[in-house]
Protein backbone atom coordinates (compact mmCIF):
# COMPACT_ATOMS: atom_id res chain seq x y z
CA UNK A 1 0.00 0.00 0.00
CA UNK A 2 1.31 3.47 -0.80
CA UNK A 3 1.79 6.09 1.93
CA UNK A 4 -0.91 8.19 0.30
CA UNK A 5 -3.35 5.26 0.55
CA UNK A 6 -2.76 5.10 4.31
CA UNK A 7 -3.75 8.77 4.56
CA UNK A 8 -6.70 8.50 2.16
CA UNK A 9 -8.10 5.14 3.27
CA UNK A 10 -6.99 4.41 6.83
CA UNK A 11 -7.32 7.96 8.14
CA UNK A 12 -9.57 10.20 6.00
CA UNK A 13 -11.66 7.23 4.84
CA UNK A 14 -12.90 6.64 8.38
CA UNK A 15 -14.88 9.89 8.34
CA UNK A 16 -13.40 10.75 11.75
CA UNK A 17 -10.18 12.38 10.51
CA UNK A 18 -10.39 15.43 8.24
CA UNK A 19 -6.70 16.30 7.74
CA UNK A 20 -3.66 14.06 7.91
CA UNK A 21 -0.03 13.62 6.98
CA UNK A 22 2.70 11.05 7.39
CA UNK A 23 6.09 12.62 8.03
CA UNK A 24 9.45 10.90 7.84
CA UNK A 25 11.43 11.14 11.08
CA UNK A 26 14.48 12.07 9.01
CA UNK A 27 12.49 14.82 7.31
CA UNK A 28 10.05 15.16 4.46
CA UNK A 29 6.36 14.56 3.91
CA UNK A 30 5.62 10.98 2.83
CA UNK A 31 1.91 11.65 2.23
CA UNK A 32 -0.66 14.32 3.03
CA UNK A 33 -4.31 15.12 2.58
CA UNK A 34 -5.20 17.76 -0.01
CA UNK A 35 -4.61 21.28 1.24
CA UNK A 36 -2.96 20.20 4.50
CA UNK A 37 0.16 22.32 4.36
CA UNK A 38 2.61 21.87 7.21
CA UNK A 39 5.54 24.28 7.11
CA UNK A 40 9.07 22.92 7.36
CA UNK A 41 9.30 24.36 10.88
CA UNK A 42 6.01 22.73 11.92
CA UNK A 43 7.16 19.40 10.49
CA UNK A 44 10.44 19.59 12.38
CA UNK A 45 8.74 20.48 15.66
CA UNK A 46 6.07 17.77 15.26
CA UNK A 47 8.78 15.15 14.72
CA UNK A 48 10.98 16.39 17.57
CA UNK A 49 8.08 16.76 20.04
CA UNK A 50 8.56 13.15 21.16
CA UNK A 51 12.11 13.90 22.33
CA UNK A 52 10.94 16.61 24.77
CA UNK A 53 7.32 15.97 25.78
CA UNK A 54 7.53 18.48 28.63
CA UNK A 55 8.21 21.31 26.21
CA UNK A 56 5.14 20.39 24.14
CA UNK A 57 3.01 20.23 27.31
CA UNK A 58 4.15 23.76 28.14
CA UNK A 59 3.95 25.42 24.73
CA UNK A 60 1.43 23.38 22.72
CA UNK A 61 1.91 22.22 19.16
CA UNK A 62 1.38 23.83 15.77
CA UNK A 63 0.07 22.32 12.54
CA UNK A 64 -0.98 24.11 9.35
CA UNK A 65 -0.93 27.48 11.09
CA UNK A 66 -3.13 26.34 14.00
CA UNK A 67 -2.02 26.13 17.62
CA UNK A 68 -3.26 23.20 19.71
CA UNK A 69 -3.21 22.92 23.49
CA UNK A 70 -1.34 19.73 24.43
CA UNK A 71 -3.47 17.28 26.40
CA UNK A 72 -0.98 14.40 26.46
CA UNK A 73 2.65 14.17 25.44
CA UNK A 74 5.04 11.24 25.79
CA UNK A 75 7.67 9.39 23.74
CA UNK A 76 5.01 7.75 21.53
CA UNK A 77 1.98 10.05 21.30
CA UNK A 78 1.07 13.71 21.49
CA UNK A 79 -2.60 14.71 21.63
CA UNK A 80 -3.84 18.28 21.31
CA UNK A 81 -7.07 20.22 21.29
CA UNK A 82 -8.31 23.48 19.80
CA UNK A 83 -11.90 24.17 20.77
CA UNK A 84 -13.90 21.01 20.05
CA UNK A 85 -11.45 19.86 17.33
CA UNK A 86 -8.12 18.19 17.93
CA UNK A 87 -4.92 16.62 16.72
CA UNK A 88 -3.32 13.23 17.29
CA UNK A 89 0.34 12.61 16.47
CA UNK A 90 1.95 9.20 16.91
CA UNK A 91 5.56 8.17 16.35
CA UNK A 92 6.38 4.89 14.62
CA UNK A 93 9.83 3.42 13.95
CA UNK A 94 10.48 5.66 10.92
CA UNK A 95 7.56 8.08 10.67
CA UNK A 96 5.20 10.38 12.54
CA UNK A 97 1.48 10.22 11.78
CA UNK A 98 -0.27 13.58 12.13
CA UNK A 99 -4.08 13.56 12.08
CA UNK A 100 -6.63 16.25 12.85
CA UNK A 101 -10.25 15.56 13.71
CA UNK A 102 -13.11 18.06 13.41
CA UNK A 103 -15.63 19.28 15.95
CA UNK A 104 -18.25 16.60 16.56
CA UNK A 105 -15.86 13.64 16.51
CA UNK A 106 -15.29 11.87 19.82
CA UNK A 107 -11.57 12.36 20.58
CA UNK A 108 -11.19 8.73 21.65
CA UNK A 109 -12.49 7.54 18.27
CA UNK A 110 -9.89 9.61 16.41
CA UNK A 111 -7.13 8.54 18.78
CA UNK A 112 -7.95 4.85 18.33
CA UNK A 113 -7.79 5.14 14.53
CA UNK A 114 -4.37 6.82 14.55
CA UNK A 115 -2.89 4.60 17.28
CA UNK A 116 -4.02 1.44 15.46
CA UNK A 117 -2.44 2.60 12.19
CA UNK A 118 0.76 3.36 14.11
CA UNK A 119 0.71 -0.11 15.68
CA UNK A 120 0.32 -1.65 12.21
CA UNK A 121 3.19 0.39 10.73
CA UNK A 122 5.44 -0.48 13.67
CA UNK A 123 4.55 -4.15 13.18
CA UNK A 124 5.68 -4.07 9.55
CA UNK A 125 8.91 -2.22 10.33
CA UNK A 126 7.95 1.38 9.69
Amino acid sequence: MSWQAYVDTNLLGTGKINKAAILGQQGGVWATSAGYDLTADEQSKLVSAFNDPGSVQASGLHAAGQKFFALKADERSVYGKKGAAGIVTVKTKQAVIVAEYPEGVVPGDATKIVEELADYLIGVGY
